[in-house]
């Protein structure tokens, strides 16, 4: 596992040979766009985003954490803090040295008695006081101490196999109040047991960013800090507990990165009957679940993905991979903040393998071009009111818990590749329905059900936290929501101690109360029931039989269908193949593939293609099934007359117009290629390319695209700035 605003209007200033990025409303630093690093800077890695984000406070030989801060700084960025608060280079506090005692025992421990370790000596964590105290006063302290304001706790993670140590059982005796139980021998020690995994990590981070408030504000510094972890979707399927959702309403979180990439999201899923790898279809569910997560709080989110991943394989895994991933992340037009890399060090100074070869090399020119072009269109990418092309209006409730039933498996019961989420999500996803998830945890705030027509939900994989979840989704159907429950409530986490078999309740199941607040008395089988000025759809099939099972989706979608059209009274349902965003200029295009209708989809030009390093015009796109596009639309740019460098693979620094000329500095990666496309008036009558000392660039590549107005500019990038000036 790993680490893992609009941009018109935004002013760049100039200072010396650097800039820094200014929100125009406020004056102060932007931070739309970061990167992670435990490296200092090297001209390599000079991605320029927003934010270079240094991880871990480890010194190194001849370098100390605030010399590594300082690097960074010093070409201009704004810095940030990571590391990890389940795991980390923590050697000090681990080997004894922080307080004279030897903490290796803190790490979580399976049944086998073997401790699971993210590294050498780097145990996963019991996160018990002595590793909070440990954190907050040998980590966070020096971090606001080196005047670093932003920090990311990464990845509160506790392993559902795990929860044997001495130091766990002596938490659930605090916890609990009784003493430990083995989690295998029953389902409600697995319940319990992850239940005080989730809480453990809450309590910590509660803690440390508390303290991180606390001290920052004694050094009049506003300190801000963010959680960087992996979806619901991702945790669940992994069989990791995390706080997730509960963090969204602690005062001292201010947002969160959602962590997805390919190494998450190729996790192999049931559809159809068959178990493969679904890399687009899944990153589009992850990273909805973290927008439904934040979304009625408020708080900022950045989404990440990576044009590599943990794993080795080769560069035409990574680029297509890549692409579904990145494709994914833009279709949610609410968020438009993101860490567009993790770890530059090791995409571009480390070799990896060659398609079809036993070779490897460094990152290939053409994909690292195209990447850059990638990145560098986040700058800009703008917040925007449009949705997908399709019906938005249905939603699958999701709650923490589904982490808590994913392992051991009890009585028989089994969730193959966690397919009891896939059977509500797949079948839509795959039909061209944006099915959004939806957070039990945020059922108290207004705004979460506002936009949802028809809402799917099952118990087979999940349980209501409390009986007030229940009241609202009961409220919300007779206002006219429309509920499909999907289960048989035959699992063995039915009958775990909870409230609504604790405290005078004596229901054998959690939808025995659901189902009386809403006045109905479901029969076996399916059936529909009108409550109040909305209805009640009831399929009792557990929904991993609609995905593990060849065709077996058809009377789930029947159902769906049914309560959007007739029930819902919100239209048609939209069936298709694709997913369609305009988005500012670009358009943003993904085509499923395992669809009955096969067709491509085609968008009219003309457009820039920015997943091709040529940035081609083309007077018309066609996406395959199974292939996604970014493409910038020609037509969508207002003033023609403005020259402007609609895309790059190097940031644009000091652009400028005069009446007969345009020039502009370009930074990217050194021993990388730029490839850019600049509109202009007219045709170029002079083109000057230098480099930051004014020496001619010799080796320009050149072109002019009558069409279009635009001109293709090539040449080799520098991290000090390429300087092109245009004369018509």
């Amino acid at each position: 596992m790993k680490t893992s605003i609009l941009f018109l209007g935004l002013l760049i200033l100039s200072f010396g040979a650097y800039a820094q990025h200014y929100n125009s409303d406020t004056e102060h630093p932007r931070q739309k766009t970061a990167f992670q690093t435990s490296s200092p800077w090297i001209p390599q890695i000079d991605v320029r985003s927003d934010v270079a984000i240094v991880y871990g406070t480890n010194d190194r030989k001849g370098e100390t954490f605030e010399q590594r801060v300082q690097s960074w700084r010093d070409r201009g960025y704004q810095t940030a803090f990571m590391t990890g608060i389940a795991w980390g280079g923590y050697f000090d506090y681990f080997l004894g040295k922080w307080d004279g005692k030897n903490h290796l025992g803190v790490g979580q421990v399976t049944k086998k008695g073997d401790t699971i370790f993210h590294g050498k000596n780097m145990p996963y964590v019991v996160p018990v006081q002595s590793f909070i105290d440990y954190m907050k006063t040998a980590v966070v302290k020096r971090v606001i101490d080196a005047n670093i304001t932003t920090i990311f706790l990464e990845e509160p993670e506790f392993w559902a196999r795990a929860g044997y140590s001495a130091l766990f059982k002596e938490e659930w005796q605090k916890y609990y109040g009784f003493p430990w139980r083995a989690q295998d021998e029953s389902p409600e020690n697995t319940y319990l047991s992850s239940k005080l995994k989730y809480q453990l990590y809450y309590n910590a981070i509660k803690q440390v960013s508390s303290y991180a408030k606390e001290y920052g504000k004694s050094k009049g510094k506003a300190v801000k800090v963010y959680i960087a972890t992996h979806s619901l979707v991702n945790y669940s399927s992994w069989q990791i507990v995390s706080p997730e959702a509960s963090l969204a309403s602690l005062p001292g979180i201010d947002g969160y990165i959602a962590q997805v990439w390919t190494g998450t999201s190729r996790e192999p899923t049931y559809f159809d009957g068959t178990k493969k790898e679904r890399v687009f279809e899944n990153a589009f569910l992850e990273y909805g679940s973290m927008v439904s997560m934040t979304a009625p709080t408020g708080r900022k989110l950045f989404f990440l993905t990576d044009p590599i991943e943990d794993w080795p394989r080769d560069w035409a895994d990574y680029k297509r991979n890549y692409q579904a991933t990145f494709t994914a992340e833009i279709l949610y037009p609410m968020v438009d903040n993101y860490e567009v890399m993790p770890w530059p060090e090791r995409i571009y100074t480390r070799p990896y393998k060659v398609a079809h070869s036993d070779s490897s090399v460094l990152i290939p020119k053409y994909y690292s071009t195209q990447m850059q072009v990638m990145i560098n269109a986040l700058n800009s990418m703008p917040l925007s009111k449009n949705r997908i092309n399709g019906v938005n209006g249905i939603g699958v409730l999701m709650s923490n818990s589904l982490m808590f039933q994913r392992f051991p498996t009890h009585n028989g019961f089994e969730d193959p590749q966690f397919s009891n989420f896939y059977g509500q999500t797949l079948p839509l996803v795959k039909r061209g329905v944006p099915v959004q998830t939806v957070h039990m945890e945020n059922l108290a705030y207004a705004p979460t059900l506002k936009d949802i027509k028809v809402l799917v939900m099952s118990y087979s994989n999940m349980k209501p936290n409390s009986l007030e979840v229940h009241q609202h989704i009961a409220d919300w159907v007779k206002k006219g929501g429309v509920l499909i429950y999907c289960g048989r409530d035959d699992d063995p986490y039915q009958s775990v101690m909870e409230w609504w078999n604790t405290k005078g309740n004596k229901y054998k199941t959690p939808s025995q109360h659901l189902f009386k607040l809403l006045g109905i008395k479901p029969v076996a089988g399916k059936g529909r029931y009108i409550v109040g000025k909305g209805a009640v759809y009831i399929i009792r099939q557990n929904p991993k039989e609609f995905v593990m099972q060849q065709g077996n989706d058809q009377d789930f979608i029947k159902q769906v269908t049914s309560a959007y059209e007739n029930d819902a009274h919100a239209g048609k349902l939209i069936f298709k193949n694709n997913f369609y965003l305009e988005r500012g200029p670009y358009d943003i295009i993904s085509v499923m593939d395992e669809n009955t209708d096969n067709k491509p989809f085609t968008v009219k030009g003309p457009v820039i293609d920015l997943f091709d390093p040529q940035l081609p015009v083309l007077d018309k796109k066609t996406v395959m099934p199974g292939e996604q596009s970014l493409l910038y639309d020609l037509s969508r740019i207002t003033d023609k007359k403005q020259p402007k460098v609609l895309a790059s693979a190097s940031r644009i620094y000091e652009a400028n117009m005069q009446k007969n000329s345009f020039s502009f500095v370009a930074k990217s990666p050194v021993n990388t290629l730029n490839s850019a496309r600049v509109l202009l008036p007219s045709k170029p009558g002079r083109i000057t390319v230098t480099d930051s000392n004014g020496q001619p660039v010799t080796d320009v590549k050149s072109s002019w695209d009558e069409s279009s107005n635009t001109l293709y500019l090539g040449f080799a990038n520098s991290p000090d700035g390429i300087k092109v000036n245009v004369e018509w």
